[in-house]
């Protein structure tokens, strides 16, 4: 695993103050685990988010420290797909969920769960 400071000019993912302060109440209970994003294929348009909260990353992960508690682990083979994407948590009524604002989605399905890029 590539370990990299925190340069958000140069971070390939982004995560805004909100997201930040949800994956701190997310690892306060689970002491020694990082925040993994990635993407696989899935849906009917292609792929889809996926977020682990991990003791270990891959090998090839970049690692980011975003503050004394929440160390962000972005999947290397992911970053074709999610190079530039800010991660966010919104609140809609009473529901509250993390949402992706990622500038190569060319296309979602319906539901919001697959994207494409091509």
């Amino acid at each position: 695993m590539s370990v990299e400071a925190f340069d958000p000019s140069r971070q390939v993912v982004s995560v805004t103050p909100a997201a930040l302060a949800h994956f701190r109440r997310q690892l306060s209970s689970q002491p020694g685990k990082s925040v993994r994003v990635s993407v696989k294929k899935s849906g009917c348009t292609g792929f889809m988010y996926v977020i682990d909260m991990v003791e270990q990353g891959a090998e090839t992960d970049l690692s980011y420290q975003l503050d004394e508690q929440v160390q962000l682990l972005v999947d290397r083979n992911s970053l074709d797909v999610i190079s530039g994407t800010e991660i966010d948590m919104v609140t809609e009524g009473i529901n509250r969920q993390i949402r992706f604002i990622n500038p190569n989605v060319k296309d979602q399905c319906g539901c919001g769960e697959s994207f494409s890029v091509s």
